[in-house]
């Protein structure tokens, strides 16, 4: 494989351009703006729980996303790929959770982590990561005394605001986005395996076995992440399968989640209330 080198902007540093947009923001400061991707219902949610959004936030990593040669008959891990996948996105991550530092953010909301291969190159993919800065405007963060996470970084979340909203109610806290990749090459059936099931309902048991393997060890990856955090969980976890154009034997199985903790011992859950919609 051909690794992407990090040359450039770190996943600490800032470019000039997000500078003076950041600076153009100046929170905390009369007449300032703020800037969000919130939804008029999220944004009310997340400063009835006591959150004040600062401004949106983002980072971006332009990542060259090598081959890996490997025995194609074989069941397994194309490790080097999964490692390449992994670190562009969490060079996104960082960039957008420098900017919010910037900001003097406590967290960040509604994050969304997307992927995108470029015309100019199939082996060229653009990592963004984007979401709301939010600062504590009277929420209580528990015994700790704030609302960074063990890493002394701004919390990032991938929940909608409605959930970011029940979840503080409730007497939890989002510690983190926590995820985990695994790039994984299923092997070519032989010409008589295939041969042996043509018209037949069957289980293709080597197939079944490749899959379960790669989506575990995905899942373990972000379980890990969770425990690195001392979280007392995962939420709101997306399991997502995507091919990238490797072909139709390699594939990425991706998990992603928000690791939370408890700000109380007590959990008060809100009852549900019936609302009925307008809509025709």
């Amino acid at each position: 494989m051909t690794e992407g080198t990090g040359q450039g902007v770190t996943g600490q540093e800032l470019s000039q351009d997000a500078m003076r947009r950041l600076a153009q923001l100046r929170p905390g400061e009369k007449g300032s703006l703020f800037t969000s991707d919130l939804s008029v219902n999220e944004f009310l949610l997340v400063r009835e729980v006591g959150f004040r959004p600062l401004g949106l936030v983002l980072g971006a990593s332009v990542y060259h996303v090598g081959i890996q040669i490997g025995r194609w008959t074989k069941n397994q891990e194309l490790a080097k790929l999964s490692q390449a996948m992994y670190e562009a996105r969490e060079l996104a991550m960082s960039r957008m959770e420098a900017e919010a530092s910037a900001l003097g953010a406590d967290g960040i909301v509604g994050v969304r982590l997307d992927i995108e291969f470029k015309d100019f190159g199939s082996d060229i993919a653009e990592f963004i990561a984007v979401g709301t800065a939010v600062k504590a405007d009277g929420a209580d963060p528990g015994p700790g005394g704030t609302w960074l996470n063990n890493k002394a970084k701004p919390f990032t979340s991938n929940l909608s605001g409605q959930d970011f909203w029940s979840l503080i109610r409730a007497g939890y806290a989002p510690l983190d986005m926590v995820m985990g990749s695994c790039v994984y090459h299923v092997a070519h059936q032989r010409f008589t395996q295939a041969l042996s099931t043509t018209g037949r309902n069957v289980e293709i048991e080597p197939y079944t076995q490749a899959l379960y393997e790669a989506r575990e060890l995905a899942m373990s990856r972000m379980r890990a992440e969770g425990a690195a955090l001392e979280a007392e969980g995962i939420v709101a976890v997306q399991l997502k399968q995507h091919s990238h154009g490797w072909g139709s034997h390699t594939t990425e199985f991706f998990a992603i989640g928000t690791a939370v903790r408890p700000l109380r011992d007590d959990h008060v859950i809100d009852r549900p209330t019936m609302v009925l919609g307008l809509d025709d």
